[in-house]
This record gives C-alpha cells, sequence and structure tokens, in this order.
C-alpha cells in the first residue's frame, strides 16, 4: 500500500485512530514506514472503552502528528448516547490542546454542537474530516480557523453543493484525503479505497479549481506542514 501511494506521488500519509488499540496499531505502522504518521484518537462510533490516559501517554509519540478521529455522529446506529460522545470530545479537545496537536473531526448529523465544542475551546486547530456539507457550514467551520478535507464523494456526477465548496474553499485551508477503505471515487465504486487512489480525488478538485495537478499537490504539502506540524 505504502510503495503504491509513493508511486502515484502520495508521499506522505497519516493514518487515523479509532480507540485505543486502532491507535496503536497506527503508531506501529508509523514506526514501520518513513512515509506513515500516526493520528490517535476515539472515534465517536466506536463502542470500545474510552482509554482517555493511555490515548494522551500515546500521543506523546513523535510520530504522532494529530488527535483523530475524534467528533460527533448522531446518526450511526448503536453510537453511544450523544451525551456520552459530548463528553468524550470535550476531553479529547482538550488533550489535542494540551499537546498542541490538531484534531481531525468527524461530524454526522452534529455540525452545530461540533461548531458550538471547537469554539468553547480556545487554541484548538484541525480539520474537518471528510467534508460533506454545503458551504454554509464551509464558511462556519473555515470562521474557526478549521481546515476542510475532501475524500472521493466529491467525484460523485449529483454532489454540485459540495463541488461548490471545493471551488469556493481557500487555497491554504483545503485538504485532501481517502478515508480508505471508504470514500471512493466514483469510478472505483466497489472497490476498497487506498492511499495511492489519491490522485482520482486530486484530479476533479484541480479541474474544479482550474489549477494543475502539479499545482494543488504544492498546495496540499504546504497545508499539511502548516496544520501537522510534526511532519515537517
Amino acid at each position: 500500500m505504502v510503495e503504491a501511494a509513493a508511486g502515484a506521488g502520495v508521499t506522505r500519509m497519516i493514518t487515523m485512530g479509532v480507540d485505543l488499540e486502532r491507535s496503536r496499531t497506527a503508531v506501529s505502522l508509523a514506526h514501520r514506514f518513513d512515509a506513515v504518521w500516526a493520528a490517535v484518537g476515539h472515534q465517536p462510533s466506536e463502542m470500545a472503552p474510552f482509554e482517555l490516559e493511555a490515548l494522551e501517554k500515546l500521543a506523546s509519540d513523535e510520530r504522532v502528528v494529530a488527535i483523530g478521529e475524534v467528533g460527533l455522529d448522531f446518526e450511526q446506529p448503536g453510537s453511544p448516547p450523544r451525551e456520552v460522545q459530548m463528553e468524550r470530545l470535550g476531553l479529547l479537545f482538550e488533550l489535542a490542546v494540551r499537546r498542541d496537536l490538531p484534531v481531525s473531526v468527524h461530524n454526522r448529523g452534529a455540525a452545530a454542537e461540533v461548531a458550538a465544542a471547537i469554539s468553547e475551546h480556545g487554541g484548538l486547530r484541525g480539520v474537518m474530516h471528510y467534508f460533506a456539507l454545503e458551504w454554509e457550514w464551509a464558511e462556519r467551520f473555515l470562521e474557526l480557523g478549521f481546515y476542510l478535507s475532501f475524500a472521493g464523494l466529491v467525484t460523485r456526477p449529483s454532489r454540485h453543493g459540495l463541488r461548490a465548496v471545493v471551488k469556493r474553499c481557500p487555497s491554504d485551508r483545503l485538504l485532501l484525503e481517502t478515508d480508505s477503505p471508504y470514500g471512493n471515487a466514483h469510478k472505483r465504486m466497489g472497490v476498497p479505497n487506498r492511499p495511492a487512489f489519491l490522485l482520482d480525488t486530486a484530479e476533479l478538485v484541480a479541474e474544479l479549481r482550474s489549477v494543475s495537478v502539479e499545482v494543488l499537490a504544492a498546495q496540499e504539502s504546504a497545508n499539511a506542514s502548516a496544520l501537522f506540524r510534526r511532519m515537517k
């Protein structure tokens, strides 16, 4: 996977933790591959034990560049209750501020609550992962100082509103991701996603923004380095 990504031009990757066990795996992979960095966190719909102290200890590792994936999910069946999710998110945001790390935020059906939580934590910085909302919310999260990250969803021909957001997003706040093995581009539906396929999204985003893939790549590299500072 790593070699194929590098061959496609994806030279640095961040693998996300969604609970303690998989956060540890992410850190292990980051130490194994120079091109891979790690994020540690607890995804809101995960039912595994919430291990804040262990996650904080893991966050001190030199290969950890973010706290993620964290956030709120009010639509996934079987997720923890809203009040539990919101309490955990506050604790994870506090962890990110203490460690001076950005957050990668998952939001499903909870944009207002996520925005409010961000506003309550001064010094918090990060990215709205797998952004899929209209410009009204894009503008709100940009005003809060956050980046917007786009995946293969934008390649779906029906996503006119999302494509409009891609066109309007400031160049210094735009990021791309795969969300592998999910987030497939339209032309790869039914195929497990992988980091090398980031180019599918990049090509369309470059076209929408009327720039070359090379120009977009330079912007992406600069933005990733600015947000995920340990990657430098």
